[in-house]
């Protein structure tokens, strides 16, 4: 992550070295078992930048995302404020990867990420909800050219298996991890469309419904095993964890595991629906 936020307030030194360590104790399950994001998203954005010289992915994580765009753009800054994410990140040639202090100045994001006006796209995946969002806004306009300069920032919402499993997930979701979750949380539940966003939108024109955010599907092809570690890599999970809680109970790993062999396979598609904004920086026009 790059700037965070909690409750409307900036985040004390404790909290912020707590919020990091969650992420830092999820690395490797987060690269083992979250889904990648389709084509299709990263085609669509890179339709809407003039130019694919230069993108900037914050919140890299294990770099997901950065894979991605590392295929379209010429050269990718990924960054990120937690090491142990960065060590499970693909390393490419056009991918510089970027260790981050929590909080940037404008001459910190000069010299770490880029200078004013030189980037074409800044992303953001599964990550904005964390941020101080007006300061994180300023640094993302002082670097994105002006004014066809893009931001886009998604996150993907509860999977969907089939109607077995789902019905055992919703009650852990709301019963187990409920109450260990970051009210940040709710950002995603809502499909990121209560969060602000101060840039001149984009629509998917392609579609007569024209809503926004763009909505997109994900698929991966998951065993239980794979979907208990999802579901081990929330930060609701490893807050419970912290805690002394353990939410995946025998009890509830068995129910999980009775759900997924009802229909006999043991390999299933799950699918995670996609919320995109994305929007212009906008300015003077030439």
């Amino acid at each position: 992550l790059s700037v965070l936020y909690k409750q409307g307030r900036h985040l004390e030194k404790r909290e912020l070295k707590e919020m990091a360590k969650f992420f830092i104790n999820q690395a490797k399950q987060y690269a083992a078992a979250r889904p990648n994001y389709p084509i299709q998203l990263f085609e669509f954005i890179a339709s809407k930048t003039p130019c694919h010289d230069l993108a900037w992915d914050v919140g890299t994580g294990s770099g997901q995302a950065s894979r991605s765009l590392a295929g379209i753009y010429k050269n990718v800054i990924a960054t990120d404020t937690s090491s142990k994410q960065l060590e499970f990140a693909a390393k490419l040639p056009n991918v510089r990867y970027e260790l981050t202090p929590p909080v940037m100045s404008l001459s910190e994001i000069e010299q770490l990420v880029a200078p004013e006006s030189s980037v074409d796209l800044v992303t953001v995946a599964q990550a904005l909800h964390w941020f101080d969002l007006p300061t994180f806004y300023s640094n993302v306009k002082h670097v994105l050219k002006k004014p066809d300069g893009v931001f886009a920032a998604w996150c993907y919402t509860n999977p969907e298996v089939n109607a077995a499993v789902d019905e055992v997930f919703r009650r852990f979701y709301k019963e187990k991890l409920g109450p260990y979750w970051d009210k940040a949380r709710r950002l995603v539940e809502d499909g990121y469309k209560g969060i602000e966003f101060p840039f001149e939108k984009i629509m998917d024109e392609s579609t007569e419904s024209q809503t926004f955010p763009v909505r997109f599907v994900t698929e991966r092809e998951m065993g239980i095993e794979e979907f208990l570690t999802y579901l081990r890599s929330s930060s609701a999970y490893q807050t419970a964890k912290d805690k002394g809680v353990e939410l995946l109970t025998a009890e509830m790993e068995g129910e999980f595991v009775g759900s997924w062999r009802e229909d006999g396979e043991e390999k299933k598609v799950v699918r995670f629906p996609i919320y995109l904004l994305i929007g212009r920086v906008g300015g003077d026009r030439v």
